[in-house]
C-alpha cells in the first residue's frame, strides 16, 4: 500500500538535528523511542544508514535476534533502511536524514530528501529484470509505507513500518 499524506494520526511536527536523538523527544513521552541520523553531505550514505539501523536494533533488543522470525524481521529492517535511502540517492539527489523509532510492536523507517518525484513500485513488476525492485521490495517487507509532504516545504519524508517479530 502507498499512501500519500501530510501527516498520520500518530506523527508530531519534529524539529531538526543532526546526530542521534535517543527518544528525549515530544515521541519519547508516549513511549516511543525514536533515533535520528542527519545524512547531509555525507559519504557512503547507505552502509552508515544501514549500521545506524542495526545499531537501533541493538539497543531496543531486536538484535541479537533469537529464532528464525526474530533474525528476518531485523534483517527486513536493514534492507528496507537500505532500499529508502539508495531511492533517494538514485532520484532525489540524496538523503537528508534518517530517523527510525520504535512503540514495541512496529518500527517505522523514515528517509527525508528535497526530491519532488513520487516512489512508487514499478508495475508491472518483473523480477527478472535488472533495477527497479526497490520499493516493490519495500512493499512486500512493510506492513504499510507511504510519503509525507509538507505544504509550502520542499521535500518529502518516505515512510514504513516493520511489525515487530512476535
Amino acid at each position: 500500500m502507498s499512501t500519500t499524506r501530510p501527516q498520520l494520526p500518530d506523527d508530531r511536527p519534529e524539529q531538526g538535528g543532526s546526530g542521534v536523538d535517543d527518544g528525549a523527544g515530544p515521541a519519547a513521552a508516549v513511549g516511543r523511542r525514536t533515533r535520528r541520523l542527519t545524512l547531509v553531505g555525507a559519504s557512503g550514505v547507505v552502509p552508515m544508514a544501514r549500521d545506524f539501523a542495526r545499531e537501533a536494533l541493538r539497543e531496543w533488543g531486536w538484535t541479537p535476534a533469537e529464532g528464525a522470525d526474530r533474525k528476518a524481521a531485523a534483517e527486513d529492517v536493514l534492507l528496507v533502511v537500505s532500499e529508502l535511502v539508495t531511492n533517494a540517492c538514485l532520484h532525489a539527489e540524496g538523503p537528508e536524514e534518517v530517523l527510525v523509532s520504535t512503540d514495541g510492536k512496529t518500527l517505522r523507517i523514515e528517509v527525508s530528501d528535497l526530491g519532488s518525484g513520487e516512489p512508487a513500485p514499478r508495475t508491472p513488476h518483473r523480477a527478472g529484470r535488472p533495477g527497479g525492485h526497490g520499493m516493490f521490495i519495500v512493499q512486500r517487507l512493510s506492513i504499510d509505507w507511504g510519503v509525507l509532504r509538507v505544504p509550502g516545504v520542499p521535500g518529502k519524508r518516505v515512510w514504513a513500518e516493520v511489525a515487530a517479530p512476535a
